[in-house]
């Protein structure tokens, strides 16, 4: 990328020369704290290197704000371990980070240390280095999660859910468990976690973060070099230093996590943020550690100031499902990218891309997308997932918006999540069943449906909620699927003995219009 832009970095970390260290330690992306580093990393203090790619920015058309939060985060960091004494070498190119790491090793005869990329590509790019230049590379392992994955991926199969591996996961940290047994009694919490949210219900807000000089010089860069792609970046507000992190766990911990468990599935109008923590671009990219935040949710429970429930859910998702996805990708990669069960293959709907829709319940979830990079996972899996399965979308176009569109997507974290989990796309081995769903479940779960065009009392026809129809058209279609599922197999026998055969006719007519209606748009 062009000097000009590294202006302001450079005006906070010193010139080095790359003669003058023996170690050297490149540092990625998404790992962004040195707690996680081997302890030698701070006793030491080698050179730390760090690497913008114009080539690795453009490979996939990420949200603006998406860009702007990776590199300026990344640019932060690098202040920050200067002003620890590191030395630091902030190297920028118009090729991929390994055309830069390979430049900066032939002017360098020391060692060089990475440690394990989290996504595939990136530690493939990285093994290619390291390959060319033998001994003087060396990689570490990745230590920004709890669990190690070669330990784990090899349970990966139809039948090994997450839940058992959440159980094995309490027992080993002893987060919630009381002795041999998971405290209260129960290891699950789910029951109570699935509350409509009351309209008079206040929720304190997440404190926006006014972007500082080095983030607006990141923001226009990125409006220099990827004008054309997602989004807009007249809505960032996100954390870029791990102090900033901080602050939102301890707000989130003190004003939000008692009511997060049951409402954590709630929806509602113009707040897609809620009681949920949004913490997971800090997680992600590592300025918080799984660890820490969980320590910091069990602190508030024994202090009373948490509600079991709420703790349990909360830590279920960092050390039940987020450690177990990234057990999946392991398993599962590179393969895993192409499945496509049902064998949908049409094209992603223009409204993902444009969030022009009648439909209420898209465009609450489109929204915040398009202006943030960011939705909660209710939104992600019951709204949007849900749409693109029922309306026969191909999984792998809704996994690569997923990735492009969202702040805390990094292939290992969204992928499993996009076509292991809410598409199904995999055939069964990391779901249970196929996360499909009429409009009766958004409007349990939401005030969507009072403000929509769309009638959630209509089954079929012109006026009907489509995902009335839609469910019953992917049921109908998709029987094989649905009877091999002991949880879900019912549904065919509901449609083929419940419904006349005018209804199954109105069903199949009103889902062939509407979706045809989509492919029209684009």
């Amino acid at each position: 990328m062009a000097r000009p832009f590294l202006k302001k970095i450079d005006e906070k970390i010193s010139r080095i020369k790359l003669q003058d260290h023996e170690k050297a330690v490149f540092i990625l992306y998404d790992q962004l704290n040195l707690l996680a580093w081997p302890e030698w990393v701070m006793r030491e203090k080698p050179l730390l290197v760090f690497m913008e790619s114009r080539e690795k920015g453009i490979e996939i058309p990420h949200h603006k704000i998406k860009g702007t939060f990776v590199l300026s985060s990344m640019r932060h960091f690098a202040i920050e371990c200067h002003k620890q004494e590191f030395k630091v070498l902030y190297h920028s190119t118009m090729l991929h980070f390994d055309d830069g790491l390979t430049e900066i090793m032939e002017s360098f005869s020391g060692k060089l240390f990475y440690m394990t990329p989290s996504e595939w590509d990136s530690r493939e790019r990285l093994r290619k280095v390291k390959n060319r230049f033998g001994e003087r590379i060396a990689e570490i392992p990745n230590d920004f999660f709890l669990a190690d994955a070669a330990e784990w991926k090899d349970k990966i199969e139809k039948g090994y859910r997450m839940e058992y591996f959440y159980r094995d996961m309490r027992r080993i940290t002893g987060y919630l468990m009381d002795g041999e047994s998971p405290e209260g009694g129960k290891w699950n919490y789910d029951d109570q976690n699935r509350e409509p949210i009351p309209s008079d219900l206040p929720v304190p807000g997440i404190p926006a973060i006014e972007p500082d000089d080095i983030t607006q010089e990141v923001m226009e860069m990125v409006e220099e070099y990827f004008p054309d792609h997602f989004g807009n970046l007249n809505h960032f507000s996100y954390a870029v230093n791990r102090k900033q992190a901080l602050e939102l766990l301890n707000r989130f911990v003190e004003e939000r996590l008692n009511e997060f468990g049951p409402y954590e599935d709630a929806l509602k109008t113009a707040d897609h943020k809620l009681f949920h923590s949004q913490l997971s671009p800090y997680l992600n990219n590592g300025m918080l550690l799984p660890g820490e935040v969980c320590e910091r949710a069990l602190e508030a429970y024994r202090a009373g100031n948490a509600k079991l429930n709420s703790v349990e859910g909360f830590i279920r998702q960092i050390i039940g499902w987020r450690e177990f996805i990234r057990i999946y990708y392991e398993a599962m990669m590179p393969d895993v990218r192409n499945v496509n069960h049902f064998g949908f293959t049409k094209k992603l709907p223009s409204l993902f891309w444009t969030g022009k829709t009648k439909l209420k319940c898209m465009e609450e979830s489109l929204r915040p997308v398009i202006d943030e990079g960011y939705s909660n996972h209710i939104q992600r899996l019951m709204v949007l997932s849900n749409f693109s399965n029922l309306t026969e979308t191909d999984p792998r176009e809704l996994n690569h918006w997923f990735l492009l569109a969202y702040v805390d997507a990094y292939e290992w974290v969204e992928l499993p999540n996009v076509l292991g989990m809410s598409t199904y796309a995999d055939g069964g081995i990391l779901a249970s069943k196929p996360y499909v769903s009429g409009g009766n479940y958004i409007n349990k779960m939401s005030d969507y449906c009072k403000q929509c065009e769309y009638s959630i009392s209509k089954k079929t026809g012109e006026n009907a909620c489509p995902f009335n129809y839609l469910y019953w058209n992917f049921v109908d279609k998709q029987r094989e699927t649905f009877n091999k599922s002991g949880r879900v197999n019912f549904m065919v026998n509901m449609f083929d003995n419940k419904k006349s055969d005018q209804e199954k006719k109105a069903i199949r007519e009103s889902s062939r219009k509407f979706i045809k209606e989509l492919e029209r748009l684009g």
